[in-house]
């Protein structure tokens, strides 16, 4: 995504749109009307255990010295899950305030009153204005789920279910919108279909920490008068807040890191640059913040990672403008994601809810072989490539992405890649719909995380195509000219802009040219996912093999959904082939010897 161009999520999405209304920027985590109670059907007794976890809801609590106690991550409860539901629940994050849990729904609006709430309810003040949560009961059962689990059953697979990681406290990514005055500033989303913003200072899912760098913001504002942005007059200061959380703290035990994040604030200044006139009080603002909540904290731990600005002048809905700047703390803000330690800058994309992001990487990293090739398209800073390559012994990974933002973060990261690994890593910044069947050649696996609206039409002929081409009913092209000197611009820039990690393994020439058996598919548009599913197995290219569901936005009606094709005509359900033992694909590829060697097969 190019620094001008607005990063823009949609309900469960990782869609970076280039423009949008300002109303759908913040009503991005919701659609449609808010749902409210189910009814009054009674829940079952809870299917998981409970972990009790006491958090500071203000900056205030934490200047008082109120810390976050230990989080304790639980085990799959998926052994004692509900059959029929096919919902798999992962443990919840109960305040520890919980003396009883009323197991019923309630036809109540949402109250502070813990024991007339589920566990599983939002129970949110802000619920009736705030745009960002669309359901308010029962958030681990999203209503999308039931269309999902038919759509899988009806392409044979049977276990289609679903994983939550908490239903509070799980946002670690937040874009707010500063309206208001310098005496009451108002931070927060807009209300539902106006430019009204609503101040959400104690909201349910952003993670503690979120809640008091707002507030610490707000502390800011007051004491300097900076002056909060207006949409009528085009004045103001301060248009916009991004929150991005860090857990990354090799200093704390892993079961702490999480509660004891730290938060990378990006002020979007009403200016051209920080010499501006109008960006006099920049500065000054940076270092109250850091001193009351960075390393100039003398009281607990600190609560800022760091602080940059983006200035943004344009009359346009767009939240970032095309200039960064660092002011004060670390400049680079590390995540350790999927096994793999991943560098993001403010500019980056990354997921709001890690919990959830790191058990679908687990689950993905399952479904990919030892040794294999592996192209990922629309790959961003290259999270799910590097962690592959960290954690499958992939023979190569190669990461298409076409915004030119993400190289550098891809650099440092690949950078902390450990010498053990053996795998050639490349990232090329290239449009994965121009020529894309050339980046598919090869691999054995294929990767696709696409924005919400799905896959572009280029990319969906190819896969086809690929599928074709590998099962023998279309033909490759020869060896003499897969290995010919490219010389198509487009191709040669794509190389040229690339960056590698060479292996040192000696792989065995292979003459004939090899097509993808796999194909993975992260989608966080539903509705886009159904459309190209039914692109992908016409003709029996692709089958559906395997299917699962993540709630990444508890208190919305979406799913990230995790879908594994394999080419060619389904053989059955998904139980019976693997009692039949039967291998689809071409055998894996094997180092001569050494390191990693595999036993040669026998005659």
């Amino acid at each position: 995504m190019a620094c001008s161009q607005l990063m823009h999520r949609c309900t469960g999405c990782s869609a970076l749109q280039t423009s949008s209304s300002t109303s759908d920027c913040f009503r991005s985590r919701a659609q449609g009307k808010k749902w409210g109670c189910h009814g009054g059907s009674a829940r079952t007794a809870p299917l998981f255990p409970r972990v009790t976890c006491t958090f500071p809801r203000t900056y205030k609590d934490l200047q008082e010295g109120v810390g976050l106690e230990e989080l304790v991550k639980g085990a799959d409860s998926s052994g004692a899950r509900d059959r029929s539901k096919r919902l798999q629940r992962l443990p919840d994050l109960v305040p520890g305030n919980q003396s009883s849990v009323d197991p019923r729904r309630t036809h109540s609006s949402p109250s502070r009153n813990a024991s007339s709430t589920s566990p599983a309810d939002l129970d949110c003040e802000h619920f009736s204005r705030c745009s960002g949560c669309v359901i308010d009961k029962a958030l681990d059962e999203p209503h999308v789920m039931r269309d999902a689990v038919s759509f899988f059953k009806r392409h044979a697979v049977e276990d289609m279910s679903l994983t939550t990681c908490g239903v509070w406290h799980w946002r670690c990514r937040a874009k707010l919108a500063v309206r208001g005055t310098c005496d009451n500033p108002l931070i927060g989303l807009y209300e539902e279909g106006s430019h009204v913003v609503v101040d959400i200072p104690n909201c349910r899912t952003h993670h503690p920490r979120i809640n008091a760098a707002v507030e610490l913001v707000k502390d800011a504002i007051r004491t300097l008068g900076v002056e909060p942005y207006d949409e009528e007059t085009q004045t103001g200061q301060l248009r916009y807040l991004q929150m991005v959380m860090t857990t990354f703290n090799s200093s704390l035990p892993a079961t702490e890191r999480y509660a004891e994040g730290k938060v990378q604030v990006t002020l979007v200044w009403n200016a051209r640059e920080e010499k501006s006139v109008e960006a006099a009080l920049l500065q000054p603002m940076a270092d109250f913040l850091w001193r009351k909540g960075g390393l100039g904290r003398r009281v607990a731990t600190p609560i800022l990672h760091s602080v940059w600005a983006n200035f943004q002048t344009t009359r346009t809905n767009i939240i970032f403008g095309g200039k960064w700047r660092h002011l004060l703390g670390e400049q680079q803000l590390w995540e350790r994601v999927g096994g793999a330690d991943i560098c993001f800058t403010p500019a980056s994309f990354g997921q709001a809810n890690l919990q959830a992001f790191e058990a679908l990487l687990r689950r993905l990293q399952k479904k990919v072989k030892r040794d294999s090739a592996v192209v990922e398209l629309y790959a961003g800073v290259g999270i799910i490539g590097i962690s592959l390559a960290v954690t499958r012994a992939c023979r190569s990974v190669k990461c298409v992405e076409v915004n030119k933002e993400a190289r550098d973060s891809f650099q440092l990261s690949l950078a902390r890649v450990p010498e053990s690994v053996d795998c050639k890593i490349s990232w090329h910044c290239a449009d994965a719909s121009v020529s894309p069947i050339n980046w598919l050649e090869g691999a054995d696996v294929v990767i696709v995380d696409p924005p919400r609206k799905g896959l572009d039409a280029p990319v969906i002929e190819a896969l086809r195509l690929a599928s074709l081409r590998g099962q023998g009913k279309q033909k490759s092209p020869s060896y003499s000219n897969a290995n010919r000197v490219e010389k198509r611009p487009w191709i040669v820039r794509a190389k040229q802009d690339s960056v590698v990690k060479d292996s040192s393994s000696d792989w065995q020439e292979v003459m004939d040219v090899v097509w993808p058996d796999t194909l993975v598919y992260v989608s966080c548009g539903w509705e886009s996912f159904k459309r190209d599913c039914a692109a992908l197995t016409e003709g029996d290219a692709w089958h559906l093999d395997d299917g699962h569901a993540f709630n990444f936005f508890p208190g919305t009606d979406s799913i990230e959904t995790l879908a594994v094709f394999k080419r060619g005509k389904s053989t059955g359900t998904k139980s019976s082939k693997r009692k039949s033992g039967r291998r689809t694909g071409p055998i894996p590829f094997h180092r001569k010897g050494g390191k990693g060697a595999l036993p040669k097969a026998k005659q």
